[in-house]
C-alpha cells in the first residue's frame, strides 16, 4: 500500500498520516487511536505504528480533503479531459486496480476497473470528451494520433501521488471508437522474496533446489495475470548476488532490479526475442530469463541455453504443467532436447483473498466429490467493510509444482500422454493447482466459489 492509499485509510477514520518508511508507519490522532484504524494499518503494512498525539486545531490545519471512494460523474462542462485522466489513474491506484478499461459506447462510454482480478464499472464518460481523453493517452503512450484503422501499444510513466506510476497502453478499434486497456505496472506491493509467493513447504523446497542447480529450464506457467512474473523476479531476486551475472529479455521490461542486465525487445527495430537470446549467449551470463516463450525459435534458443551450462527461467501461457510439455513439443521442440533440459514447472493461478476481518463461516459445509478432495470444506462468506472491496482484499497464489525426476525424463523422451505423466507427478507427491486450491479454502484464504470462479472444476467431474 502506498503513500497516498495509507493517507486515505488515515483519514476515514479521524488520522493523519505523517510518514512511512521501510520499517514504520507515524500517524497523528486527537485523542487516542481506534482499534479499527491499528487493524486496519496492521494489516496494509505489516509494519511497527507509531503515534502523536495533536490538538484538534492542528489537526483541521493539516487534514487534506478527503479522495473520493469512486470515480466521480463527470460532464463537458465540469472538467476538462485532463482532469478527468488524472482522477482516473489516481482512483486506479488507490483501489489497487490492476487494468483500467475505457470502452467505446452508446450515448456514453464506459469505465471499468479490474480489481483483484475483477472488473468493477465505474460512471460512464461522456462521448464529447472521449475523443479528447483518447488523443491524450496516445500522446503520452507516444501512439500516432491520427491512426485509428490498427492496434497501437505503447508505454508511459507520469506522477501520481508524488510517486512516478508506469502505465503500459493498447489500443484496438472497435465499433463507436477504440478501445484502450491501461495496464498499470511496478505496482508489486510484497517483497519479491520466494517465502511471500504462498507456496507450501514441499513447493518451496522443489523451487529453492531448482534454482540452485548450475544449468536447467524452469518454465512458471499460467494465464495473462496469474502471477507469473512476480514468482519469476522473486526467484531472480533469489540468485541475485555479485559474483552472478543475471541477463534477461524482457516485453515488457516490468519491475526494474537493481543488479540485472535487463534489456527490453525492440521489435520495430529488428531487437526481438531471438536476436536478444543469441546476444545474451556471447554476454557470458549464469542465469537467463526470458520473458515469454512464444514460438519454437525462441523456445530452441532457450533449451540450448539450458543444455550448455546456463540456468534458464521463462514463462508459457498453459492451463497445468503436464500441459507445458506437450505446448513445447507443438512448437517443434524435440522430445530428447526438453527431457534434458528441463528442470521444474511452476503452474499458478490468484484467487482473491479473504478479507480477515469481515469474512464469517457459515454453517454449510461444501463437499466436493472424494476424488478431489477427501473432507468437506468450511463455507466462507465474503462481507465487505471499510478495509476490503466485496469482501476480499488482494489475491492469494495457487501453484503446481512438477518436479522432472527420472521416471518422467524417461517418460518425455518416450512421448508419454499427459495422463500418464501427471499420474506419475502425482505418485512421486505433487498437489494439483485444484488441491491447492482446496487447502486454501480450508485456511480461510478464499471461498470454494471463488476457486471454482478461476479454476472450474477438474476434468472428469
Amino acid at each position: 500500500m502506498n503513500a497516498e492509499q495509507l493517507s486515505t485509510l488515515c483519514q476515514r477514520h479521524h488520522a493523519h498520516l505523517i510518514g512511512c518508511d521501510a520499517g514504520k508507519v507515524s500517524i497523528a490522532v486527537v485523542d487516542a487511536p481506534s482499534s479499527a484504524l491499528m487493524e486496519a494499518l496492521r494489516f496494509a503494512t505489516q509494519k511497527r505504528i507509531d503515534i502523536e498525539c495533536w490538538s484538534a486545531e492542528r489537526m483541521e490545519k493539516h487534514q487534506p480533503h478527503a479522495v473520493p471512494s469512486a470515480l466521480p460523474a463527470v460532464t463537458a462542462a465540469s472538467a476538462s479531459a485532463s482532469d478527468i485522466l488524472n482522477k482516473m489513474l489516481l482512483e486506479a491506484l488507490n483501489r489497487r486496480a490492476s487494468d483500467i478499461h475505457i470502452e467505446p459506447a452508446e450515448p456514453d462510454w464506459q469505465i471499468r476497473l479490474r480489481i483483484d482480478g475483477v472488473l468493477s464499472p465505474q460512471p460512464p464518460l461522456p462521448s464529447a470528451l472521449a475523443s479528447t481523453l483518447t488523443a491524450r493517452l496516445k500522446v503520452l503512450g507516444n501512439l500516432d494520433i491520427a491512426e485509428r484503422r490498427l492496434p497501437q501499444d505503447g508505454q508511459f510513466t507520469i506522477e501520481l501521488a508524488g510517486s512516478p506510476v508506469s502505465f503500459r497502453i493498447a489500443t484496438l478499434p472497435c465499433r463507436g471508437g477504440e478501445k484502450i486497456v491501461l495496464r498499470l505496472l511496478h505496482q508489486v506491493q510484497q517483497p519479491l522474496e520466494l517465502s511471500t509467493l504462498g507456496m507450501s513447504p514441499a513447493q518451496l523446497a522443489l523451487f529453492e533446489n531448482a534454482l540452485r542447480q548450475p544449468q536447467g529450464l524452469i518454465l512458471v506457467t499460467g494465464p495473462t495475470g496469474s502471477g507469473k512474473t512476480v514468482t519469476l523476479y522473486s526467484a531472480l531476486q533469489t540468485r541475485n548476488a555479485p559474483e552472478v551475472n543475471i541477463c534477461s529479455v524482457e516485453d515488457p521490461l516490468e519491475i526494474p532490479l537493481p543488479g540485472l542486465n535487463q534489456t527490453q525487445i525492440n521489435p520495430r527495430a529488428g531487437l526481438t526475442f531471438q536476436s536478444v537470446l543469441r546476444a545474451l549467449l556471447r554476454q557470458d551470463p549464469d542465469i537467463m530469463m526470458v520473458g515469454e516463450i512464444r514460438d519454437g525459435e525462441t523456445a530452441e534458443i532457450a533449451i540450448n541455453a539450458a543444455q550448455t551450462g546456463h540456468l534458464v527461467l521463462s514463462t508459457l501461457h498453459t492451463n497445468s504443467t503436464a500441459e507445458t510439455l506437450i505446448r513445447l513439443q507443438q512448437m517443434g521442440v524435440p522430445r530428447w532436447m526438453l527431457s534434458s533440459a528441463l528442470s521444474l514447472v511452476v503452474s499458478q493461478r490468484l484467487v482473491r483473498r479473504l478479507c480477515p476481518h469481515c469474512r464469517e463461516q457459515t454453517a454449510h459445509s461444501p463437499a466436493l466429490p472424494a476424488a478431489l478432495w477427501p473432507r468437506k470444506l468450511p463455507g466462507w462468506k465474503p462481507i465487505g467493510c471499510d478495509r476490503c472491496y466485496h469482501g476480499f482484499y488482494g489475491r492469494v497464489a495457487l501453484f503446481e509444482v512438477l518436479h522432472i525426476n527420472e521416471a518422467i525424463r524417461e517418460e518425455i523422451a518416450c512421448g508419454a500422454p499427459v495422463k500418464t505423466i501427471e499420474k506419475s507427478a502425482r505418485q512421486a507427491g505433487m498437489n494439483t493447482l485444484f488441491e491447492h486450491g482446496c487447502m486454501a479454502v480450508e485456511l480461510g484464504h478464499t471461498t470454494l466459489n471463488e476457486l471454482l470462479r478461476v479454476l472450474g472444476l477438474p476434468d472428469g467431474c
